[in-house]
This record gives structure tokens, sequence and C-alpha cells, in this order.
């Protein structure tokens, strides 16, 4: 699961595990921490089914 400020930064780390191999996994999710928003999204590392 990676998380953290919905910023560039956090685009890059999603591309970065993308990059690496791993799968997302579901539907993003987004919150406000009452000083700035906050994303999350699961990314898996695929199976060999």
């Amino acid at each position: 699961m990676l998380t953290g400020p919905d910023d560039p930064a956090f685009c890059r780390r999603v591309s970065d595990a993308l990059g690496l191999g791993y799968e997302l996994y579901g539907s993003p999710a987004i919150t406000f921490d009452g000083s700035r928003v906050i994303v999350a999204q699961a990314v898996r590392w695929p199976s060999d089914e």
C-alpha cells in the first residue's frame, strides 16, 4: 500500500512501483487530513498463475 500527499512525488512512487513490475490492485483512495489531500493506492506483485 502506497500512501502520501497527493503530489508529484506520490505519482512517481506509484510509477516506480509499476516500473518494477508491481500491478495496481483495486481503486485508489483519497481523504483530507485537515490541511492536505492524502491518497493511497494498493499494489501487488503479480502471481505466477
